[in-house]
């Protein structure tokens, strides 16, 4: 087989580029809704159009598709998933954190992590049979493929929450200044926070999208408290989680909001202030590593360098 691809170099990617396009002309066939004429013609007698017989079917397509990569994902999750109640909580807390909270999240999470495990193992371990020479190392770096593609989705998901805490964290200035506007203007706090996700709703959407979510909770029943707490333990940014337990208590001792809200609003402008003056304080240190590597060689070079070849020119002279 080795010597078949080595002797047709173009045989790899035709054949890779094969299976790519089938595998797409299989999804796309999949999506495509086939209808007879005569079940057409009863729809029409119905009284049906063909327009909602054709949303209806791929509405039927989608959740057939849904179910079966809900029931494939558990099936695949089982080998990997935690084993105590404290590792399930943890990664609960990843995902949401990364903004993933279904129902199946897990599951499917899990499940591309299987098949990331066997797709690497897969392509290591055949490129090690086809390409090498089969030593040892090479099956280890072969297997090391799958374990990198494994542990893949969990970085993808690290750095997700992160941006997203990122994000939150930005956008906390401009919530806080709306509160206290919408405040001090004789709205209530959850009118406010109603008001607020309206107008943040494109120039920051991620905590829009969280506190619009947490009026959705309080219309549907749930106490102040109980939705604020669920606001912060959802998101892990430490600036919101402070919003909301200042917000906590002063609705449950009944001070006033809007003078809370304007001390928060100073906390948190001295905190970025901070926050800037120490990245500024770790520039200096940071620069050091690339003046050393790639700036200090080129003016060493032009400096020493004429110098340099004289002295050796000299002393080959003499």
């Amino acid at each position: 087989m080795s010597e078949l691809l080595l002797s047709n170099p173009y045989l790899l990617p035709v054949c890779i580029f094969v299976a790519v396009a089938l595998g797409i002309w299989s999804l796309a066939d999949m999506f495509v809704i086939k209808q007879d004429q005569n079940d057409e013609r009863l729809r029409r007698i119905r009284g049906i159009t063909s327009n909602n017989a054709i949303l209806e079917g791929q509405s039927k397509r989608k959740e057939d598709i849904k179910q079966w990569v809900e029931k494939t994902s558990t099936v695949l999750a089982d080998s990997v998933k935690p084993k105590t109640e404290l590792e399930a909580s943890k990664l609960k807390q990843q995902l949401s954190y990364a903004g993933i909270r279904g129902e199946s999240a897990q599951s499917i999470y899990l499940a591309i992590k299987v098949l990331l495990l066997a797709v690497g193992s897969l392509i290591g371990l055949g490129g090690v049979g086809l390409f090498s020479d089969g030593s040892t190392m090479s099956w280890i770096m072969g297997a090391s493929v799958g374990l990198i593609m494994f542990f893949l989705p969990g970085l993808v998901i690290g750095h997700l929450g992160r941006g997203r805490k990122q994000a939150i964290i930005l956008s906390m200035p401009d919530c806080l200044d709306l509160l206290v506007v919408c405040v001090e203007a004789g709205l209530g706090l959850d009118h406010a926070m109603r008001k607020v996700s309206e107008e943040m709703a494109e120039s920051n959407p991620v905590l829009a999208y969280e506190i619009s979510l947490t009026n959705m909770h309080l219309q549907m029943g749930r106490t102040r408290e109980e939705s604020l707490q669920d606001l912060s333990d959802r998101n892990g940014a430490e600036e919101l989680t402070s919003l909301t337990q200042m917000l906590i208590q002063a609705d449950r001792f009944g001070t006033s909001i809007s003078q809370a809200l304007r001390v928060q609003s100073e906390s948190l402008r001295i905190k970025r202030r901070q926050r800037a003056e120490e990245k500024a304080s770790k520039t200096a240190v940071q620069l050091l590593f690339p003046l050393v590597l790639f700036i200090f060689p080129g003016i060493f070079v032009v400096l020493v360098g004429p110098a340099a070849i004289n002295i050796i020119e000299g002393m080959l002279n003499n």
